[in-house]
């Protein structure tokens, strides 16, 4: 497994960090698909509604909406202190795989997101620049994040979501990402 991105041997410092950081995040969520069918993709094998799949469509949609709050700030992103039911039950289909979606296709998306947000941690001319978060039930008032901040969380996002998939992973075949 290499831990870097092209980009990552070009910039160097902080950036290179980052980049690198995001790299093996991402590895190891990618590292659970590994030899399964598109079938196995969307299945659940916990108590949890969380399938391999869906982790991959979630960390993709979530790395793509805060890449667009890091250039366009909270008018990028919903505002969850208004979204109804309705719109929260047709935003859990990013957790699931619906008919038509392969493991090619995913992944795919996934890779073109990571490639967009590569893009912009090695160009943005400034990672202290931020932005008011957007409003939802989950973030006090007020608060802003940088673009070095909303990079953090992306990363923890995808580590996070990453330990579940190798969960589901283990409970589908007792394959695991490490030991």
């Amino acid at each position: 497994m290499s831990d870097s991105t092209p980009l990552a041997q070009t910039v160097t410092g902080e950036r290179a960090d980052l980049l690198e950081a995001l790299a093996k995040q991402r590895h190891f969520l990618r590292f659970t698909t590994r030899d399964l069918t598109d079938e196995q993709l969307g299945q659940r094998t916990t108590a949890s509604e969380l399938c391999l799949g869906g982790l991959i469509k979630h960390v993709t949609s979530v790395e793509r909406s805060w890449a667009a709050f890091i250039l366009k700030g909270p008018s990028a992103m919903p505002d969850f202190s208004s979204m109804t039911q309705e719109d929260f039950a047709k935003r859990a289909d990013e957790f699931r795989m619906l008919p038509g979606e392969t493991l090619a296709g995913v992944l795919k998306d996934y890779d073109e997101v990571a490639h967009r947000t590569d893009e912009l941690v090695a160009t943005l001319p400034d990672l202290n620049a931020d932005h008011p978060l957007p409003s939802a039930p989950w973030f006090e008032p007020g608060l802003r994040w940088s673009a070095r901040r909303v990079l953090l969380h992306i990363v923890a996002e995808t580590a996070q979501h990453a330990g579940h998939a190798d969960i589901i992973r283990e409970s589908l075949d007792g394959s695991k990402s490490m030991g």
